[in-house]
Parts: structure tokens; C-alpha cells; sequence
């Protein structure tokens, strides 16, 4: 299975909780394909949902360990990316 898109973006598997408070989904943690610990995601700053083609990307602004990232989470295919490195 292939990883990488065209964009850039890492293929990662996510831990979120969803219907927490007023946020419908947090991200917790994610895991980069080969890794065999969890990257814990220390804060979440923002998250914002944009319309391509109809497929909704609801995209979630975090920090792990002071470092910046987005991770995106694909409506259609139920994928979840990283799209900064963190």
C-alpha cells in the first residue's frame, strides 16, 4: 500500500475521540507507517473543513512536541494524513 500522495501527504494511522464537547472529533495520536510507537498529538489549535469535488477534508491544526502539523481526515475514502511534518 502506497504511503505517499501526490500532494505530499504520509498516510498515517490516527487515534481520535469523537463527540467530545464541542469539538465532533480530536485527534489524539498518530502512527507513521513502520513505526512502532504512537506520536502523541500535545495540542490541538484549530480545525476547519474544506469542500474539493464535493468530498469533504476536515483538516486539524495540532502541535507534537512543539512542532506545528496538519492532519487530514478524507470523508470518501476514510484515510486520515499527515500533511506537515512533525
Amino acid at each position: 500500500m502506497e504511503t505517499k500522495t501526490n500532494n505530499n501527504q504520509e498516510r498515517v494511522e490516527v487515534m481520535a475521540l469523537f463527540g467530545y464537547e464541542m469539538t465532533p472529533c480530536q485527534p489524539l495520536s498518530f502512527r507513521r507507517r513502520g513505526d512502532v510507537r504512537d506520536t502523541e498529538v500535545t495540542e490541538l489549535l484549530a480545525t476547519t473543513v474544506k469542500f474539493i469535488g464535493g468530498i469533504a477534508r476536515h483538516i486539524f491544526d495540532v502541535t507534537v512536541g512543539g512542532e506545528h502539523c496538519q492532519l487530514e481526515f478524507d470523508s470518501r475514502s476514510l484515510a486520515w494524513y499527515l500533511t506537515a511534518e512533525a
